[in-house]
């Protein structure tokens, strides 16, 4: 048994605690006993299916109360699970016989063998059957792969990695050190289970008696009213949206003040709010900070899990935060970010293309995170851009670009910029608006503002708005809300290539 965390979610009945799920239609609420009980029969069921220690099952769905019964499930019988995100993969028998994958569980319309509708998983927990005999016993080691998780996918086919059971033990106990979550808190969540740290939350909820919200983005501004959670588990352009809702409650002329307003998008019971994945504008992180929701951005990688994290007693504006316990943080002559890890999640990509593993995991098991940055003299990490982004100009001139994006991005009329350098020559940036229809007065305003603070080379040429906006279902945004860059690229290369096409500088 690794220690206090998998194994005891695998060993014993949670205490106290609820899990809710939910959706446009309502929220349905379990206590975290009843959860375990149903996950116990759903185990049962997949021995009967002849799923043994080391099979893995896969689950292509939306957020749902089946994934995570499954995925508890899994993890009762040392079984492996392959998260797959509805959208980037299709339940086809080549994804199965690709990933290995015994039972694929999905709400997809298939036919494919070998894949079971999730809609079952609901009828399976409730059969009085199969409750029977306790299950076999399993431990977990701290090198044992409970999980297959992808990469976002911003560019190329997402690469699949195992995750171990030590690197998910060593995240939850820092995280846990840091937060102090317990009875009380209820913990909201969103994103794809697909995504490990996702479902790392309701892990907590089992190991420290707390309540945990799983919902879908959809569903998720109406269900912080209903359930009013004491953490939200974010994105940053998740909170942007959620800043301009609440702006556009203060512009109403009711006289609510911005601590007001934040309460009634989010609910009257946040501790704090959490933000990773993507990295978040300052201006953000003060407004919800300055309304009374203070907002804690941390740093990670899908290779990594969770490596530095600003917290209450530990927090410096800017940063990305302090490194955590098991983790060390290490700063090549190239200004490169390199993580190594007591606990790493793996040292290799199970799948992905030939010299993947090589350009990102060193032979010690340590990875280069392609992120440029430094620590300060009192161990806070400042993270200043990816080494992939930056622009040598034809006059040799390197150019940051994660800077001036941002300072963009600060204009409440701009969701996403992203920049690019056709010909070597000329600074030209593609921007979702974060408006319908956008506003280019606004827009060429905040050209000039960033332009003004700029030196010669690191100034804007153009502005080309982006129509429609970047998201997920248009293919521009990964599910972690980041810019595709490759893609925004191939979706306006004539328009960066054109001289005459944007809003000018002037």
């Amino acid at each position: 048994m690794t220690d206090d965390t998998l194994g005891r979610i695998v060993s014993a009945e949670p205490g106290d605690g609820h899990i809710r799920v939910a959706s446009l239609l309502g929220t349905q609420t379990l206590p975290l006993r009843e959860l375990y009980r149903r996950s116990g029969r759903v185990a049962r069921w997949l021995l009967e299916q002849g799923i043994r220690p080391g099979d893995r099952i896969g689950i292509l769905a939306a957020n749902s109360l089946e994934w995570v019964l499954l995925d508890l499930a899994a993890l009762r019988l040392k079984a492996e699970t392959a998260g797959f995100e509805p959208g980037k993969f299709a339940p086809t028998t080549d994804l199965v016989d690709r990933y290995g994958i015994r039972l694929l569980f999905t709400d997809r319309p298939v036919q494919a063998p070998g894949t079971v509708p999730i809609s079952e998983v609901a009828q399976l927990s409730q059969r009085a059957d199969l409750d029977g005999a306790p299950l076999p016993p399993v431990t977990w080691g701290p090198k044992d792969v409970t999980t297959v998780k992808f990469t976002s996918g911003s560019t190329g086919e997402p690469k699949g990695l195992g995750a171990t059971a030590g690197s998910i033990d060593s995240s939850l106990r820092a995280v846990q050190e840091i937060f102090e979550h317990g009875p009380g808190d209820d913990l909201f969540v969103f994103l794809p289970l697909s995504l490990l740290q996702q479902r790392y939350w309701v892990y907590s909820a089992l190991l420290h008696g707390h309540d945990i919200t799983v919902s879908t983005y959809e569903a998720a501004f109406a269900a912080l009213r209903r359930v009013r959670p004491t953490v939200v588990m974010g994105v940053p352009a998740f909170y942007e949206t959620a800043k301009r809702q609440i702006q556009a409650r203060m512009r109403r002329g009711d006289g609510q003040t911005a601590g007001q307003a934040a309460r009634s998008v989010f609910g009257d019971r946040i501790r704090y709010l959490w933000t990773g994945s993507a990295p978040a504008a300052s201006g953000m992180l003060s407004f919800f900070t300055e309304a009374g929701l203070p907002i804690y951005e941390g740093y990670g990688l899908n290779e990594t899990c969770i490596v530095t994290k600003n917290h209450p007693k530990a927090h410096r504006d800017g940063s990305v935060g302090k490194v955590l316990p098991g983790k060390e943080v290490l700063i090549g002559e190239d200004g490169v970010v390199t993580v190594r890890s007591e606990h790493p999640v793996n040292d290799h990509y199970a799948y992905g293309r030939p010299g993947d593993s090589e350009r990102v995991f060193g032979p010690d098991g340590t990875v280069r995170t392609g992120d440029l940055g430094y620590v300060d003299e009192d161990g806070f990490l400042f993270i200043r851009g990816r080494a992939d982004d930056v622009i040598v100009l034809d006059n040799g001139k390197k150019v940051i670009v994660r800077p001036i994006e941002e300072d963009m991005k600060a204009d409440p009329a701009i969701a996403e910029c992203v920049l690019f350098c056709p010909g070597q020559t000329e600074l030209v940036a593609v921007v979702s608006p974060a408006t319908e229809p956008a506003d280019e007065k606004a827009i060429a305003a905040r050209l000039a503002h960033t332009n003004a603070s700029r030196a010669a080379d690191e100034r804007i040429g153009r502005a080309i708005v982006a129509d429609p906006p970047f998201s997920i279902d248009n293919g521009l945004l990964t599910s972690q809300y980041k810019p595709k860059r490759g893609r925004i690229l191939d979706v306006y290369h004539d328009a960066v290539h054109d001289p005459e096409e944007g809003i000018h500088a002037v």
